[in-house]
């Protein structure tokens, strides 16, 4: 793919950047300029990224590259087992630049810190001018979110949300919102029961693209964690888009109500299972946000369904990024609690007495999906409760599920799961007993621990904990004023009752640090 003459642009496009009107793509001209697309082996490496996160990445690179072809794009992919494929982002432009000669690279800003880092340098590295543009493709700007957070001396999710609405326009009347409520969170937290109709996400079938594409994945990733197959995801924009109608269809009218509930053998429920392709650029946010007004105006979904869906896009998607971007990258290192247990060996293997644990990894290991009261009130929950090394955490969620881009996983970890930040982006630790699982599941039926024996070696591990997680951090946390009830619940416990539980969660804690079966 040589051009002796040089190529006016070099257009180099990442992994999670599959959109036509990515912002580099329109600043460049399809008959002067080159595009660049490279799968290279630090970017799978760097966490022991799931299976089928790799295979979905990877097959939806080469169909978007496919895509530009048919568009009349000159594309140079490379491929991760081309010959001469250095494994780096600065190798593979190094020899792109040999190739083409040009007189400029463009390239939108990443989603990762140490990527925007590393690009920083490029210019150097290659004598040639390095033009990082902005990515336009979400509804607040980085510079909007710090001018927003500007003098504010808290963070929070829900007012920063309520600007969004008043921005876009979403499900307002005038400057109202419609319904006279911001949030119907509240109307969002029924469980489920198994009589549910329970409609299952939209499945492809793995063309030779990806066909190819597993193969490469199952011989060069076999120790990294996850099945495989069975592999259904989207992996072009027209079959995201069709996935996404599917949910429109036949999940978002229940999805408001049940959005909180966990039923054994039910791996999605009436979630989008979509935000894999809407992080990787397949989807639009706003017309996704649209869609859904459209659908409540129309009179197909209720509010709170079409209120809470837009709120995870609009509020918190949009939040956590700016977040990410306004608190780097410091933010990375945060560690308010002070925590420092590694994180167990069931994490990567779902072998745990746990119900509740065994089920949430067991699908997630499956799947590279689950979803957001699993991955909070379950997984983070027990590590938060356990005192587990946040960044551990941080980056076994990076690894394992196929949404996952730091900019998005980071603060949703660090922040809301693991209050390390100390409570910059929660206002309180997000940790229960087992009787919230047992509220929103049926999963401590099907458990070998009792979740109403409070202590004890045969209690549900999450009650003592949860005591335990209080007292040690009583220091940190007892000022926060959504948590006296609950401290003042403490001291007045009878002595004999709060040792047991302490000593009930030493005994766990010991049996887990020491690896035996929990």
């Amino acid at each position: 793919m040589s051009n002796p003459s040089g190529c006016r642009n070099l257009v180099l496009i990442l992994g999670d950047q599959l959109t036509p009107s990515l912002s580099s793509l329109r600043r460049a001209d399809w008959q002067e300029d080159v595009v660049l697309m490279v799968e290279v082996r630090e970017e799978t490496k760097y966490v022991p990224h799931h299976k089928k996160k790799i295979a979905f990445l990877l097959s939806a690179m080469r169909h978007f590259a496919s895509e530009l072809q048919a568009a009349g794009w000159t594309v140079d992919y490379v491929r991760l087992d081309d010959a001469g494929n250095t494994g780096s982002f600065q190798g593979e432009l190094a020899r792109a630049v040999q190739r083409h000669a040009p007189k400029r690279i463009l390239v939108t800003e990443p989603g990762e810190w140490r990527v925007l880092d590393d690009m920083q340098s490029w210019q150097n590295g290659f004598a040639v001018p390095v033009e990082i543009l902005e990515d336009t493709r979400f509804i607040c700007s980085t510079a909007g979110f710090r001018s927003w957070a500007a003098g504010r001396r808290q963070l929070r999710m829900e007012y920063f949300y309520r600007e969004m609405r008043l921005k876009t326009g979403l499900l307002m009347d005038g400057e109202k919102p419609i319904g006279g409520k911001w949030n119907f969170d509240a109307d969002n937290r029924k469980p489920a029961k198994n009589d549910l109709f329970m409609p299952e996400p939209s499945r492809f079938k793995p063309d030779p693209i990806t066909q190819e594409v597993l193969q490469l994945v199952g011989d060069r990733f076999a120790d990294h964690p996850g099945q495989l197959e069975p592999f259904w995801f989207a992996v072009t924009s027209a079959q995201a888009e069709d996935a996404f109608d599917g949910f429109l269809t036949n999940a978002l009218a229940d999805f408001g109500t049940y959005q909180d509930a966990m039923l054994q053998g039910q791996k999605f429920l009436f979630h989008a299972v979509t935000s894999a392709y809407l992080n990787a650029g397949l989807l639009d946010p706003m017309v996704l946000c649209r869609k859904v007004e459209v659908a409540f105006l129309d009179g197909k979904v209720p509010l709170n369904a079409a209120e809470g869906f837009i709120r995870q896009i609009l509020g918190w998607r949009e939040y956590v990024r700016g977040l990410y971007w306004f608190k780097m990258p410091d933010y990375a290192a945060s560690n308010a609690l002070g925590a420092d247990r590694t994180l167990p060996d069931f994490y990567w293997t779902g072998q745990t007495h746990m119900n509740c644990m065994a089920e949430a990894i067991g699908e997630t290991l499956d799947e590279a999906y689950a979803h957001h009261i699993q991955r909070l009130m379950v997984t983070g929950n027990f590590a938060l409760l356990a005192g587990i090394d946040p960044h551990e955490v941080h980056e076994w969620y990076l690894a394992v599920y196929a949404d996952a881009y730091e900019w998005v996983e980071m603060p949703n970890t660090i922040g809301m799961s693991q209050f390390a930040d100390g409570g910059l982006l929660a206002s309180k630790p997000y940790v229960s007993s087992g009787n919230y699982i047992n509220k929103m599941s049926d999963y401590c039926g099907h458990c070998q621990y009792d979740v109403r024996q409070k202590a004890g070696p045969g209690a549900c591990p999450f009650n003592a904990l949860y005591w335990n997680f209080l007292d040690r951090n009583e220091r940190v946390l007892k000022g926060n004023p959504r948590l006296n009830q609950i401290y003042a619940t403490w001291s007045r416990m009878d002595e004999d009752k709060r040792q047991s539980l302490l000593e009930s969660a030493a005994s766990f804690l010991e049996r887990l640090d020491s690896g035996q079966m929990v």
